[in-house]
């Protein structure tokens, strides 16, 4: 599945659109098939449901077995047990076709022929993998449920043991959903996705067990997964019946039980009419779809109407939720649908907070369902290519698809397979024609650089695959970025970074030396950064150092100077992307770990995989929002509109972190620390920006300094891109905040220089003529040639001007 850490959500509004959908729901009535009770040969009753022999339906060879020492609250479906030595299945005729729930249970017991802690194995519904070596605890009850697009008169459950190992199943539960469960537009193009229930809670009430439920699942306390319990209340059970209206929720979206019990926004500290967000924090598997359902009734008796507030899923994504849209009575129950990306943090976060303490007097949630999106093998092929297609012209994306298949036709063959050993100079992928050939490095060279991938030479792991270390056959030391399937970013990114590293020579953006495409490999071939990247020395999350004070036990090893001049080489790096060239470029993913440093320091942005070009007037593109959490533009993300202020406001939030070093999100801090844009933001309006700072560099910053680096800050962060700088501006404000602190430490070491003038050092900052926005004069130092102005002006450095400047003198 092709990763985007911000996907773009599609929230489903329940609007009169579907009311036809009802009275089917009203109708649908709970089946009585298929319940199987696996390597039994008698009926056993689980819940309010006959689970039957699976004589009939097991095929394959297989083999019965049974706990010999039950326990004796075990229920009779997790006493027997079918085991299969080799693939086998189980085939179900299905007489009709839509959603289907598929549930299938395990507990392994141990018994004189088998002990089923040891078994290893893939499981198969439909056709679509969805458990892939899979093992349960001794002695765990474990379901896994589903739900299932079947379009065919059979359905298979496949087991296939693990080489030397054997699989198993103790109970099976198949029926079909009322119509209409899942959304058309989740489903995919082809409506074979699979989706595995990762979460179902039922938000401020207790577990409610699968007989309390009209689909018989099972729904667990929100609770444990509350990011800051002070921030919510429960709301007391509401005792009638929801009203359930057309257009609404059915009681088979969720039984009453969930509907009655809700958790809202509290009131904390002396502010008793302020209201915080409430947020719920849950495990996922990284960077892969998710469908979420969450679900909403208003049971909060002073609540009107009119109330508005707004759902934020994964820390963006957001929906206003606003009453009056819906049943106007009490008590209606209704829900959202979205399909959202999971980032590589492995937690989704689901938050619902007021827009303001006039409007709206609080915000609720009743229930959330998190499922993971398991697509069918070749489906996400597809999509990597569709969204290739930049344009989104339907003929493009058809093309795409076509050539897609056709690429995939190819025998995949392993690096250094062949006749000989040789390896096959073909390209399986169908490059772009203006690509430059001439960078092109034979894949025998790079498997031999890198030791044939040897993972002892692997230096990272990143959006588009791992990064490994090697050396040419000419000496020269390289990065090696090898794509994985499905691990992320992909032949989108992949063009793109060649063609626009292709175009850029820069003494601050990372050079590339060449790339790969050969047998379905893509891999870009980098200089080598001796120092790795800016967030390796912020907050490696190193062993603590002993007196530092610090909580997150990270160690940063950079001073002010340094820290100040690899801002000031990355802001160098954005500007000329933004301006140097025919057109400029936009990044799209500025971040710390995206600014990488040589043996001396000197910072060079990389990561251009994300990146997009634009007109020349600057003026705006609207594209599918791409970035990472935490330094995505707020302004970007509601409107789609990208701009290079994008990567004014993402820089940002850079800044910040080499000031304070710590992530751009840390979920593990209290609420108003974890996004480190509203945390630096809220002390810098407060004028005590020096509270937040790294302790190792409390006492080591002139306050000058600070205060000018806190200033530039403020301006990269403001809301709306109109009121940030250029990057010309940010290079010139973080220079002038460097030479002020050269200066006041020039003075600590001619402390007689103050006595002599009576001037304080602490004066405000000189007046002195700035250079037109789009202009950067270049140090002598930089490795491309001087900008000029729209008349061909050239200027001088900003070296030149500060020579100018005395702060003693106060000229």
């Amino acid at each position: 599945m092709e990763d985007f850490r911000f996907r773009r959500c599609f929230f489903m509004i329940l609007c009169p659109l579907f009311i036809s959908v009802f009275p089917f729901l009203s109708a649908y009535t709970f089946p009585e098939k298929y319940f199987i009770n696996c390597g039994s040969n008698s009926s056993s009753l689980f819940g309010n449901r006959t689970f039957v022999s699976d004589k009939k339906t097991a095929a394959g060879e297989t083999v019965s077995d049974s706990d010999p020492t039950p326990e004796s609250n075990l229920s009779a479906i997790y006493q027997t047990a079918r085991i299969f030595k080799n693939p086998s299945y189980y085939e179900l005729e299905i007489d009709q076709i839509g959603i289907y729930v598929v549930r299938l249970h395990f507990y392994p017991f141990s018994s004189s022929q088998n002990i089923l802690s040891l078994a290893r194995f893939d499981v198969a519904v439909s056709k679509v993998l969805v458990l892939s070596n899979f093992s349960v605890p001794n002695k765990t009850s474990v379901f896994k449920e589903f739900l299932v697009s079947v379009k065919d008169s059979k359905f298979r459950v496949e087991f296939n043991p693990q080489e030397s190992s054997f699989a198993f199943i103790n109970a099976i539960e198949m029926f079909v959903a009322p119509e209409n469960f899942i959304p058309g537009w989740a489903l995919s193009g082809t409506g074979d996705n699979v989706f595995q229930v990762i979460h179902r809670i039922n938000v401020g009430g207790s577990v409610i067990p699968p007989g309390n439920d009209t689909l018989m699942r099972e729904w667990v306390g929100d609770d444990r997964f509350l990011f800051s319990k002070g921030m919510a209340k429960n709301v007391t059970q509401y005792s009638k019946k929801p009203n359930y209206f057309n257009g609404g929720a059915s009681e088979y979206d969720a039984p009453d039980y969930v509907y009655q019990t809700a958790k809202e926004g509290s009131t904390t500290g002396q502010n008793r009419d302020q209201r915080f967000n409430v947020t719920w924090s849950f495990d996922v598997e990284e960077n892969v779809g998710h469908f979420v359902r969450l679900h909403f009734c208003n049971i909060i008796s002073e609540v009107e109407n009119g109330t508005e507030f707004n759902v934020y899923v994964n820390g963006g994504l957001s929906r206003l939720i606003r009453l009056q849209d819906y049943n106007s009575s009490p008590a209606s129950p209704f829900y959202f649908d979205c399909e959202v990306e999971s980032d590589g943090s492995g937690v989704m976060n689901i938050s619902v907070g007021v827009l303001g303490d006039d409007l709206s007097p609080a915000a609720f949630l009743n229930g959330v369902e998190i499922m993971q999106v398991i697509e069918r093998e070749g489906n996400s092929g597809v999509k990597r290519w569709v969204f290739v297609v930049i344009s989104g012209c339907l003929v493009v994306v058809v093309l795409a698809g076509i050539v897609l298949f056709c690429c995939l036709k190819s025998r995949r063959r392993k690096p250094g397979e062949g006749d000989g050993g040789g390896t096959e100079m073909t390209s399986v992928f169908c490059m772009s024609p203006d690509m430059n050939l001439d960078l092109r490095v034979p894949l025998v060279e790079v498997i031999l650089a890198t030791n044939s991938f040897d993972p002892k030479n692997m230096i990272g792991e990143g959006g588009f695959g791992k990064v490994y270390k090697g050396t040419l056959q000419n000496g020269v030391k390289v990065a090696v970025k090898r794509s994985e399937p499905g691990h992320g970013q992909g032949l989108q990114e992949f063009h793109t970074e060649i063609m626009v590293l292709s175009r850029i020579r820069h003494r601050h953006l990372v050079s590339l030396i060449g790339y790969c495409s050969e047998q379905e490999e893509m891999i870009l071939v980098y200089e080598f950064m001796e120092k790795g990247t800016l967030r390796d020395h912020l907050y490696s999350f190193k062993p603590q150092q002993p007196g530092s004070g610090r909580s997150s036990g990270s160690v940063s090893v950079l001073s002010w100077d340094q820290r100040l001049e690899i801002c000031i080489g990355a802001a160098k790096g954005l500007h000329y992307l933004h301006t140097g060239l025919d057109g400029p470029i936009i990044h799209r993913d500025i971040k710390s770990a995206n600014i990488l440093l040589d043996e001396n320091y000197v910072a060079k942005v990389a990561d251009f995989g994300l990146s997009r070009s634009g007109p020349n007037d600057f003026s705006h593109i609207s594209t599918d929002v791409k970035g990472s959490f935490g330094y995505l533009d707020p302004e970007y993300f509601r409107s789609l509109q990208l701009t290079q202020k994008s990567d004014v406001y993402s820089f940002g939030v850079v800044l910040l972190e080499a000031l304070c070093a710590r992530p751009a999100v840390n979920n593990m801090l209290v609420r108003e620390e974890v996004n480190l844009a509203d945390w630096g933001m809220f002390w810098q309006k407060k004028g005590e920006l020096d509270k937040i700072i790294d302790p190792l560099l409390v006492g080591k910053i002139d306050p000058n300094s600070l205060r000018k680096f806190g200033e530039t800050v403020e301006k990269c962060l403001q809301e709306y891109g109109v009121d940030r700088p250029n990057m010309v501006d940010v290079v010139w404000d973080l220079k002038y905040a460097l030479q002020l602190h050269h200066s006041a430490m020039r003075r600590e070491l001619q402390p007689e220089d103050d006595s002599r003038t009576g001037y304080s050092w602490q004066l405000p900052p000189p007046v002195f003529h700035r250079f037109p926005s789009h202009i950067m004069p270049i140090d002598r130092d930089e490795e491309c040639e001087p900008l000029t102005d729209s008349l061909g002006n050239s200027h001088s450095s900003p070296s030149a001007v500060f020579s100018q400047l005395r702060i003693n003198d106060a000229r």
